[in-house]
């Protein structure tokens, strides 16, 4: 005999009992909204019903079994249903009012059972698409499966009142620990005064001429917020080895000389000590390099989930975009074309991951050829890269453009931070040591190109 096919995971009496539940108990509904979903029902007269509890709690009416009938009946849903019987039914399936959390929480378990098998079902589908690019099939494929596994409170709508909630909570916390705040620290108090560090699901461009110091300070930054916050960080480099990176973080992290240190030339006893304590503290700071030079939006984000899943991730830093090879190419595909994929990609990875996404930029030939400071114009190939950013940040040297007048001034390093979408715009000052090949902060940090005048036209909002 032919085996029956199987039924998918559900439970038509808990489902029972969640409704009831919330039929009776008129506070019932704060504990489950973020918990469950429309979809979180396997019966479609359970989906209309919690349907129509919905929209009695999203205009604050009380939820009982007067008003849902009415509801549903406004709706011409209630014979659907099975009448208001089928209400007086839910009501005593509904054992323990008080537990309507616990239900929901039942409920949900076995949506998830049934979203990992359709995304298995989805995963068989792809198997067989044998024309298509198997990075992009490969990238689907894990997206089905992290779709599941990274959010297993899956619901149809936010609570304002939620979050609203948070929001006061983190302005709370903020003024009881002054030295706290929203986002990713990156090691310098001037930069992480102006931005509140680097913030969830933002794609943050620190760009500026070769050999100016990109690879530095983002090592700087992914180095100190690794090792002083615990920051869990995924490094793709596609210019350096994972080798020639360690060099550059220990050199730093010890303060011993760099090239020293690369050619094997060390030879005082302290620095042998400060090398073996810099090692300690790398050792166990969580970065993860990930150096392979060919590398695709696709398959960095593919190791980045694999990374969020085993290790956490709070920071993903990209050394650099436009060595990152695009899904479109050919004669017909332009280069503005190429990038604009590759930063809209870069920006979509942030806000699924939920992570600041730091990613290092070329400029164009025209900041030397005009003189002076970089500007958003000067982003190389595209646009786009300046439209999707949340963040852009530029690393300007006068001592590296011949234009040096003032001896004080040599190897001092302006981080121009010339577009800021929630906050200020301005600069800050970081003093860069070439032996130890390494940023510092500078006592006194000049901000007087501050301009909270460019918050308010880039985003409507007032600055803080």
């Amino acid at each position: 005999m032919a085996a029956s096919p199987k039924v998918p995971p559900q439970d038509l009496d808990m489902e029972k009992a969640l409704l009831g539940a919330l039929l009776i108990n008129p506070g019932a509904a704060y504990d489950v909204v973020d918990v469950v979903g429309l979809d979180s029902f396997y019966a479609g007269k359970h989906r209309i019903i919690f349907d129509a509890m919905l929209s009695l709690y999203q205009k604050s009416e009380p939820i009982d079994l007067v008003t849902v009938a009415s509801r549903l009946q406004e709706r011409k849903q209630l014979q659907e249903i099975g009448g208001r019987a089928y209400l007086s039914e839910l009501v005593g399936s509904a054992a323990s009012p008080g537990s309507a959390r616990y239900y929901a929480q039942a409920v949900q378990s076995k949506f998830v059972l049934r979203s990992l098998l359709d995304a298995a079902a989805r995963i068989g589908e792809l198997g067989y698409q044998e024309d298509r690019d198997i990075e992009q099939i490969l990238d689907e494929a894990q997206q089905a499966i992290f779709a599941v596994s990274n959010s297993p409170m899956l619901q149809s709508f936010s609570s304002i009142k939620s979050e609203l909630t948070e929001a006061w909570e983190r302005l709370e916390n903020l003024q009881k620990h002054t030295g706290a705040m929203r986002g990713v620290p990156t090691g310098f108090p001037a930069l992480d005064t102006m931005l509140s560090g680097f913030q969830k699901s933002d794609l943050v461009i620190l760009a500026a001429r070769p050999s100016i110091g990109k690879t530095t300070l983002a090592l700087d930054i992914a180095r100190q917020t690794a090792i002083k916050h615990k920051t869990p960080v995924g490094f793709f480099s596609l210019e350096m080895s994972s080798q020639q990176l360690v060099d550059r973080m220990l050199a730093a992290q010890a303060g011993v000389n760099s090239w020293r240190l690369r050619t094997g030339k060390i030879s005082k006893d302290d620095d042998f000590q400060r090398l073996q304590d810099g090692m300690a503290e790398l050792a166990e700071a969580p970065i993860y390099i990930d150096d392979k030079s060919s590398n695709t939006v696709l398959s960095m984000r593919s190791v980045a989930r694999r990374m969020k899943l085993e290790h956490g991730l709070g920071l993903v830093v990209i050394d650099y975009l436009q060595l990152i090879i695009p899904s479109t190419q050919g004669s017909n595909v332009s280069m503005v074309q190429q990038v604009t994929e590759i930063s809209r990609a870069l920006k979509g990875m942030a806000r699924e991951l939920d992570v600041p996404v730091l990613a290092l930029s070329q400029l164009s030939r025209a900041v030397e050829q005009r003189g002076g400071r970089p500007r958003l114009s000067d982003l190389r190939d595209s646009g786009s890269i300046e439209q999707d950013a949340d963040v852009v940040m530029f690393i300007h040297r006068e001592d590296m453009h011949g234009s040096r007048t003032d001896g004080d001034r040599t190897n001092v390093a302006e981080i121009l931070v010339e577009k800021h979408r929630n906050g200020p715009v301005g600069k800050v000052e970081l003093r860069f040591d070439e032996e130890k090949t390494t940023f510092v902060s500078i006592e006194k940090s000049d901000f007087g190109d501050f301009t909270p005048e460019a918050v308010v036209e880039d985003s409507g909002s007032t600055p803080f």
